[in-house]
């Protein structure tokens, strides 16, 4: 998604590329209810009204910064908070606070209702999403309220936390892909105590914060909001969220868009796989552009091959050495990958990543540094937003594969057939759940909706991150006469704010005037 480095940092990033850490009992429908919300129940909760107010600046689990400035005409954002059950298997149980943030629709007499939003992670906030994409969405605000909101365990929504910033500093400069058994040992002790801390310091709302509780929160917020259909439009991990709704209530839902879509077919390792093969994918794409603009590109390499196998090498000169970074902190061969993973998540990333790498050759580590801190959330003031700590939280949750290292060292050649460049760090991977305090729910997630009116999926051929073949298989898994499929010929995470006019249009034919495009559309960039 074309978006800047700090607006990254805020978001979605990484469906599940992230350094995400990996059991006892829990799941996502376990646990114990306490401070009863009141006789009343699901009913009370369903008829409870918002107060909405002006919303302040980002909380430091949503990444800070300012809050968020005015749309055209001097709209306001308005913020509040829904009561939702902490445990949906006994909903009259304590109940929790989720964040959410509005802008009202600009022709009142032309309004559908609301759009509600979810972009990705998971981890990422809404309340900082929504904002900074509320241009591409202006066109689809003529008829609806736009929505968003932090989800469960999420931004300012009961946060996930596991370390202090100084903590994730030193673990985030780790090495993720060890290289002899001290360095093996090295990173299962950190994912321990990184799954520990948040145990510790996430209290007892971690076995909550799955999908299926998620999904369950919009039903509420659709009542709440007095919508009689969800209308909806789910971005990257979004998509997940999105099918698991419809598949829960297919009845309540109108008019959906999923962008960027994640296989709902995949387990944890073809899932993993798969994003190795669409990073390389990506990279190949970004190495082919350099090879193409000759000497105007500063990278050695007159092939694909042979850029790649600077990339390569360079990462390796890091595995031995770091370089400098930014201040007191250098550039690890796990930091580098992560910050060109980064980069791969829009073409309009190439150029730091073209820069990071030149710098980085030449000793430099800041840009590449900066990246990675984007994808981890690490703002410039040493503060981490709550993105990779909610990321592992609801992944962990929501999948029940606990690979050990041992078995991820076993499934590293088919990763390293996968991608020479990103093999080894998403295969080793695999284990990040692996000391988590909570089991997990599903193998995959059941998205068949039928009886769900007409869900437009939107597949990017380029899409590193939720490769293509994504929207293919959640076409089939929702089921007949419910999904159908727009593919755009293009590169980077998502289409709609890609600026492809042709994605545009059809989408917002669809949300605006209901008109669903035909089959098999295709949009090229």
């Amino acid at each position: 998604m074309p978006i800047s480095a700090a607006q990254r940092a805020a978001l979605l990033t990484a469906t599940t590329v992230l350094l995400a850490t990996g059991c006892s009992d829990g799941g996502d429908k376990a646990a114990e209810p306490s401070n009863p919300a009141g006789s009343g129940g699901l009913s009370a909760l369903a008829s409870q009204k918002l107060s909405w107010n002006p919303c302040p600046a980002p909380s430091a689990a949503e990444g800070g910064g300012p809050a968020p400035s005015p749309l055209p005409g001097n709209t306001a954002w308005e913020c509040s908070f829904l009561q939702t059950p902490l445990d949906w298997s006994a909903p009259e149980g304590r109940t929790i606070e989720l964040a959410l943030i509005r802008a009202r629709a600009r022709n009142k007499d032309q309004r559908i209702g609301s759009l509600v939003f979810n972009f990705g992670g998971p981890g990422g906030s809404g309340l900082t999403g929504l904002p900074s994409f509320a241009k591409d969405y202006e066109t689809l605000r003529g008829r609806y309220d736009l929505v968003s909101f932090d989800p469960r365990g999420v931004g300012r929504s009961d946060p996930v936390e596991c370390l202090t910033d100084k903590e994730l500093d030193a673990y985030y400069a780790l090495d993720f892909t060890p290289d002899d058994a001290a360095e093996e040992k090295t990173l299962a002790d950190a994912q321990k105590k990184y799954a520990d801390g948040c145990r510790k310091d996430s209290g007892p709302a971690l076995p909550h914060v799955g999908t299926e509780n998620a999904a369950r929160d919009m039903d509420l917020m659709r009542q709440v909001l007095g919508d009689a259909k969800l209308h909806y439009f789910g971005i990257s991990y979004g998509t997940e969220l999105g099918g698991v709704y419809a598949h829960l209530f297919p009845k309540n839902v109108g008019r959906a868009v999923f962008d960027a879509v994640v296989d709902p077919d995949a387990g944890v390792e073809a899932g993993a796989l798969g994003q190795a093969k669409g990073f390389q994918l990506a990279l190949d794409n970004f190495a082919q552009d350099c090879v193409d603009r000759g000497d105007r590109c500063t990278l050695p390499g007159t092939s694909v091959a042979e850029v790649e196998s600077f990339v390569t090498d360079l990462l390796a000169s890091l595995d031995k050495k770091p370089i400098p970074g930014i201040g007191d902190r250098e550039l690890t061969q796990t930091q580098a990958t992560n910050g060109i993973a980064q980069s791969l998540y829009s073409k309009e990333f190439w150029p730091y990543l073209e820069q990071g790498l030149d710098a980085a050759d030449g000793g430099d580590g800041a840009l590449l540094l900066a990246l990675s801190d984007s994808m981890n959330g690490r703002g410039e003031n040493g503060s981490y937003s709550n993105i990779q700590a909610a990321n592992a939280a609801i992944n962990c949750v929501d999948y029940k594969e606990r690979y050990t290292l041992d078995q991820a060292k076993e499934r590293l050649p088919q990763f390293r057939e996968a991608s020479p460049v990103f093999g080894d760090f998403m295969g080793w991977a695999l284990a990040s759940c692996s000391s988590w305090p909570v089991a997990g729910t599903w193998e995959h997630p059941d998205v068949s909706a039928p009886g769900s009116a007409p869900i437009l999926v939107v597949g990017n051929t380029g899409d590193p991150a939720t490769p293509y073949e994504g929207a293919r298989s959640m076409v089939k898994a929702l089921g007949p006469g419910v999904g159908v499929e727009l593919t755009y010929e293009g590169e980077g995470h998502g289409a709609y704010n890609s600026g492809s006019a042709c994605v545009k249009k059809a989408v917002d034919a669809y949300l605006l005037d209901g008109k669903v495009p035909a089959a098999d559309t295709v949009c090229s960039s």
